[in-house]
């Protein structure tokens, strides 16, 4: 299976994972506010019919006769009821529908049982058939013979004659009052739900999958840009170190075939050994100066550095090689010292590269600048060349490693594609960047921004004292 294959398998699997977590995350979601709300329309009508009947309770308690017929009581009490073995008269005035606290009758029904259980009135619209004895269980839930649920309650009610000397039993009731209701609206509105969420899921979670594949694409986006530059780095790696290792080969294959009389071959093959052995220990000891700038933390052991110093050591350092190819070296350093924190050996090496290319690739007669300022709080050093210049197109892969505008010329000067990439990683571990502009036939700017360091003066280095500096100057 190759790379991007393996990649896709595995966008794959992460999209369906965060599918199945979304999807059942978004399941429990969906299924707990349905019950919640099921569960706070069925306990709000509960508490509607509990409230109606104690309604109805309060209001006919002081009516009701302790003994005797109560057909005549119940007919005065309740005019919209219908009585027990009687014809139903269903014509009740407008002041009679409202004497019971009940306005919806197509919703509630209301029944009334003696303390014997026996049915004595009921409501016209009350659900058929229903039994003539009394349950009294207080909540019953019921399907009548056309589908429709029902849900009622049963109270006790009492004599408002009962003697107040005798103590009240629950076998003293004069009767029973069921209050019930219809549940069609209260099934038709969980149906509705049913259905939002059944429409509703499907289409959430195909978003969650879109979301997901777009997501996990995101995610493995980097991962496989630097899975790519790290086979990109290996291969590069592998052929600039094949290089080395083949001369190596190849010289002591000679050194092999050299015979003892001749001892002047011998040392000339000798140096090209050492010479190739030497920049092989040279590309991997850049390579493990990458890996250990990658590992190591931003602001470890940092210590001040003097930029002042640093930049006049280089410039007497690299005078020769100025002066061989006839190139002007100039360096423009403000008098009062600048100090930043960080390594000052990596520091050295960050300038070192960018002056020797400076150096390298500017003809002769050319002229190489080298600058340190301060400004706004930042330090900048420039290099500055006349020298060939690079084109825009190259200009944002030269810090990548082993990348060479010009491979040939590269090589033929000794470099490895490296140099570029140890300086912006210098420069990103001392928390600064590192950037270019350049143009073709006219030259380059290379500019290194570090954080500017004060707290430091020349008096903490045993050195005379000097006024600090001002933030907001640009030396040169």
């Amino acid at each position: 299976m190759n790379s991007y294959q393996l990649f896709r398998h595995s966008r794959i699997r992460l999209a369906l994972w965060y599918a199945l977590v979304m999807g059942g995350i978004l399941g429990l979601s969906g299924f707990g506010v349905y019950r919640s709300l099921i569960q706070s329309n069925w306990t709000a009508m509960e508490r509607e019919m509990e409230s109606i009947a104690g309604t109805l309770h309060d209001s006919l308690e002081p009516m009701l006769p302790q003994s005797g017929d109560p057909t005549g009581v119940l007919r005065q009490i309740f005019p919209d009821l219908c009585l027990q073995g009687q014809p139903c008269n269903h014509h009740p005035t407008l002041i009679q529908r409202h004497t019971i606290g009940i306005s919806d009758r197509s919703t509630y029904y209301i029944r009334v049982f003696n303390h014997r259980g026996e049915l004595l009135a009921f409501s016209p619209n009350h659900p058929l058939p229903l039994p003539q004895t009394l349950n009294p269980t207080p909540w019953q839930t019921f399907r009548s013979a056309r589908g429709t649920r029902y849900h009622q309650f049963t109270t006790i009610l009492h004599s408002g004659k009962v003697n107040p000397q005798t103590p009240m039993h629950l076998d003293d009731s004069w009767g029973y009052i069921q209050i019930g209701r219809t549940l069609a609206t209260f099934d038709a509105e969980v149906n509705r739900m049913r259905w939002i969420l059944g429409l509703g899921f499907p289409l959430a979670l195909g978003l969650v999958v879109l979301a997901g594949w777009w997501l996990s694409g995101l995610a493995m986006q980097p991962i496989y840009q630097s899975y790519q530059k790290q086979q990109q780095f290996t291969a590069n790696a592998a052929h600039e170190l094949r290089s080395p290792l083949a001369t190596l080969l190849a010289t002591i294959e000679a050194i092999l075939r050299v015979p003892p009389s001749h001892p002047h071959q011998m040392q000339m093959v000798l140096q090209t050994l050492e010479r190739q052995g030497r920049r092989l220990s040279h590309l991997i000891a850049d390579l493990l100066f990458l890996s250990t700038l990658e590992h190591q933390s931003s602001s470890q052991t940092f210590e001040p550095c003097c930029l002042n110093d640093l930049i006049n050591d280089l410039t007497e350092e690299y005078a020769e090689l100025a002066t061989v190819g006839e190139i002007n070296l100039i360096h423009q350093v403000p008098p009062v010292e600048i100090y930043v924190l960080g390594h000052e050996s990596q520091l050295y090496r960050l300038v070192s590269n960018l002056m020797a290319n400076a150096i390298q690739y500017t003809p002769k007669a050319g002229e190489v600048v080298v600058r340190l300022m301060v400004r706004d709080r930042t330090v900048l050093i420039t290099v500055q060349d006349t020298g060939i210049g690079i084109a825009p197109a190259e200009q944002t892969r030269i810090f990548e490693r082993f990348y060479r505008v010009d491979g040939d010329r590269s090589r033929q000067t000794g470099g490895t594609g490296l140099g570029l990439a140890m300086a912006q990683a210098i420069a990103h571990h001392h928390q600064g960047s590192l950037t270019v502009k350049s143009e073709l036939g006219k030259g380059s700017i290379f500019t290194l921004q570090l954080p500017f360091f004060n707290g430091l003066t020349r008096r903490s280095v045993n050195k005379p004292t000097h006024k600090g500096i001002d933030n907001s100057q640009e030396f040169f």
